[in-house]
């Protein structure tokens, strides 16, 4: 079969630096000049720290590699922009962390399988044995690292070893219910998604759905964000609500809660994935 549009590589670069006058022209331009064409491109102006953003992705006429050279010549030393360049040809390998709740870890299986999110499940840490068989029955990986206080720095240098052995370029903790010290964050080698299950900064920490029910409060959330060393305060990428009222227990709040959270954390993922997130400072830009 012929070679469609959707078929050739694509080139994506995610930029950011000081703002200043002619940067779409000058990237917009080269391209054109190299016979590339551009399938997507835009861009946010932070007016108040005088920072431009850029998402750009095209097919380029040439040879991928030597396109990339060339441009990140152009927009790291020309543009003085700070640049992450990927390619479509790349299936990022994704390590997942999950103790017990299986609604999200589920969900992400069930998206990948069905080429919703264009990854490998490269494999799965948990400090519990109860989702080895799932695991195991879609084929994948199971590692049980059983983790205690006395025994944390020993389980996340174990947890490290199997994420870089398994060459894993993104964590996505799926109700992983430890906290990741600021050690393991520093050394795993690879950003981590993180599910809140709460509209953070609201109701941060454990049991939030019992925080929220005692508030009384009318709407309830999900939150996705880059895990830092600052718990619960990493980058959010992705949120949502729903409004429950006087009527609903804790059990309602916790069966909302759960579908906001796999919807919410799959976004997020996606959009990661896609190359659609920039993070800087304690903020994202998320791209159309």
């Amino acid at each position: 079969m012929p070679e469609t549009s959707q078929d050739k590589e694509r080139i994506i670069a995610l930029m950011h630096g000081a703002d200043k006058p002619g940067i779409v022209a000058r990237v917009s331009g080269w391209i054109y000049a190299r016979g590339g064409n551009i399938l997507h491109a835009d861009q946010h102006h932070d007016n108040e720290n005088g920072i431009f953003f850029q998402r750009v992705e095209w097919q380029p006429a040439g040879d991928v590699q030597e396109e990339i050279k060339l441009f990140r010549h152009l927009a790291e030393d020309e543009l003085e922009m700070q640049t992450e360049i990927s390619t479509s040809a790349k299936k990022p390998k994704v390590a997942i962390m999950v103790s017990q709740f299986e609604h999200c870890f589920f969900d992400l299986i069930m998206r990948v399988r069905m080429g919703e999110l264009n990854c490998e499940i490269t494999c799965v840490i948990s400090n519990h044995e109860k989702l080895r068989a799932m695991s195991e029955m879609f084929g994948l990986k199971f590692y049980f690292v059983p983790l205690s206080k006395e025994n944390k720095p020993q389980a996340e240098a174990e947890q490290m070893r199997i994420i870089k052995e398994n060459g894993a370029d993104l964590i996505v903790m799926a109700r992983y219910m430890q906290i990741l010290s600021p050690d393991f964050l520093k050394n795993c080698g690879a950003p981590v998604i993180n599910i809140h299950h709460s509209f953070l900064p609201a109701f941060a920490g454990a049991k939030p759905y019992h925080q929220a029910y005692r508030r009384g409060v009318k709407i309830i959330g999900a939150t996705a964000h880059y895990a830092t060393a600052d718990l619960d305060e990493g980058p959010i990428i992705a949120q949502d609500v729903t409004t429950i009222s006087h009527r609903n227990t804790v059990d309602d709040l916790v069966r909302k809660g759960r579908e906001l959270e796999r919807t919410v954390l799959a976004n997020a993922v996606r959009w990661h994935l896609q190359k659609r997130v920039l993070a800087y400072k304690n903020k994202t830009v998320v791209f159309d």
